[in-house]
């Protein structure tokens, strides 16, 4: 048997004893079996302070943990595996013009084995060879390590790498910024688990970060560190990222208001939650920023309803606003849409009915005065690229955040409101003004009948009368042809 068939058997052997001592991917250090050549080749590198220099002055380190490389996934594999052209009796001299350089070239090494298609299969890989075809070719080791690479599978890493950095991260660490500001860089184990994050590793968010790489990145401020680490989103939700952007609060920030509230404001950072069908949460996180509006809003009709009896049909700041691409409120576009935002609720036939609501409120604001020259306003505005003008829409008579219920209120106080609100754009009218005004009541014998009765007459008088002008009409022609 040739020498290299020999080597070759050594290598299968050693793979066996591998799997053979994992145990839920999890492989013991101190029994985990490396080549013979391996164990000539740690006899150098597990001594720390050996480093290898390149040609621009950089150095790298050349020291390999045993324990860390006896854990990895590669364990089976001998240090020419990897590093072709060297072995026991051979150690060739190779020069490298950067660290950079060194690291690109040894990413090479990995895709000998790991072909594109096996690496396009994870959504975080197929975005780095995305990127890798524009020119920014990504390095293996900056995740991954490189002599303790970790074993992932589904997204579930069996030798952690979240054990990995919680080794540091569950003791109280913090960061100093240069304006003197602290963070706890403390993560909370068990926070981190409840995460929907919580399939993936903490270099998929923190990235170039891994177990051999932990580079010190400055800062001025705490709040310059988070509207950073926002950017981190938007490599896998892109989606989501484009619509703040065309939101008010990407908006601000990007006036160079720093106070503007960023993805992890929202959201949170280790500790994620699906936030949306949380209301409650919803609106207590939109309070962080708007406190003022937050407190008239919980004595509102809506408010109280959510924060007190827990109701879920009531609006949150997210169903007038948006999550992302939030408008502002003060444009005449965002006014213009106030009625269909009031209608999604109050035009809900099986929301409305729980509590003994009517839906024609919808329908009697469109068909009066308002509603029609409302409509009007938008198609000169769209069609004809006119400037509309306001409009009472739904919120300049109920308030915004401050709506409150009408029933069981005096009549007599009812009216005197109504008519300051119709005095903002009806000026010098008297007291009675309202009295013109149903309400968003439709017409019926209990309430207006005199209107009702009118409405009634005018619906049987206006067909017969052009039922009689039609026949007269036809009389008129036929008589025509007879005397003729």
């Amino acid at each position: 048997m040739t020498g290299f068939m020999k080597n070759k058997l050594i290598l299968f052997c050693i793979c066996l004893v591998s799997l053979f001592l994992c145990r839920d991917g999890h492989v013991d250090a101190k029994k985990a079996v490396i080549s013979d050549e391996t164990v000539i080749c740690l006899q150098c590198h597990s001594k720390q302070g050996v480093v290898f220099r390149f040609h621009n002055g950089e150095t790298l380190s050349v020291y390999v943990n045993t324990d860390e490389y006896r854990m990895s996934v590669h364990n089976f594999l001998g240090c020419p595996d990897c590093h072709r052209g060297f072995s026991v009796d051979k150690h060739p001299k190779r020069r490298f013009r950067s660290r950079k350089q060194y690291k690109l070239q040894a990413s090479l090494i990995c895709r000998r084995c790991h072909k594109n298609d096996e690496i396009a299969s994870k959504p975080i890989h197929a975005s780095l060879l995305a990127e890798e075809k524009k020119g920014r070719s990504p390095v293996c080791a900056d995740c991954h390590g490189a002599h303790s690479v970790m074993p992932v599978t589904g997204g579930k890493i069996f030798i952690s790498e979240k054990k990995y950095c919680m080794g540091c991260h569950e003791y109280e660490l913090d960061l100093t910024f240069k304006n003197g500001e602290h963070l706890l860089l403390k993560t909370d184990a068990s926070a981190l688990a409840r995460s929907v994050h919580n399939k993936l590793g903490c270099s998929d968010c923190h990235y170039g970060f891994s177990s051999e790489d932990h580079p010190e990145r400055k800062f001025r401020s705490m709040r310059d560190y988070s509207i950073a680490s926002s950017d981190t989103c938007k490599r896998c939700h892109f989606d989501k990222y484009t619509k703040t952007e065309e939101g008010v609060h990407c908006a601000e920030l990007n006036k160079g208001n720093i106070n503007a509230p960023v993805c992890t404001d929202c959201h949170g950072s280790h500790a994620i939650t699906r936030i949306r069908d949380k209301r409650t949460l919803i609106v207590k996180r939109c309070r962080n920023c708007h406190r003022e509006i937050y407190e008239i809003y919980s004595k509102s009709v809506h408010g109280s309803a959510l924060l007190i009896d827990a109701n879920q049909d009531v609006p949150v700041c997210i169903d007038c606003h948006k999550a992302h691409d939030i408008g502002n409120p003060l444009t005449l576009v965002y006014r213009e849409q106030i009625p269909e935002m009031c209608a999604n609720c109050h035009a809900n036939r099986l929301v409305m009915d729980k509590y003994g609501l009517s839906t024609d409120v919808v329908k009697s604001y469109l068909s009066d005065f308002h509603g029609i020259t409302l409509g009007f306003y938008k198609k000169q505005r769209r069609m004809l690229d006119k400037p509309g003008r306001q409009i009472a829409v739904c919120t300049d008579c109920h308030g915004t955040h401050n709506i409150v219920s009408t029933r069981g209120v005096d009549i007599k106080e009812l009216k005197a409101k109504l008519v300051k609100r119709c005095r903002k754009c009806h000026e010098n009218v008297t007291g009675n003004f309202p009295d013109a005004w149903l309400s968003h009541y439709e017409p019926g014998i209990r309430k207006a009948p005199l209107v009702f009765l009118v409405n009634l007459f005018y619906k049987i008088f206006i067909p017969l009368m052009i039922a009689g002008l039609v026949l007269q009409i036809v009389l008129h022609i036929w008589r025509y042809i007879i005397n003729r």
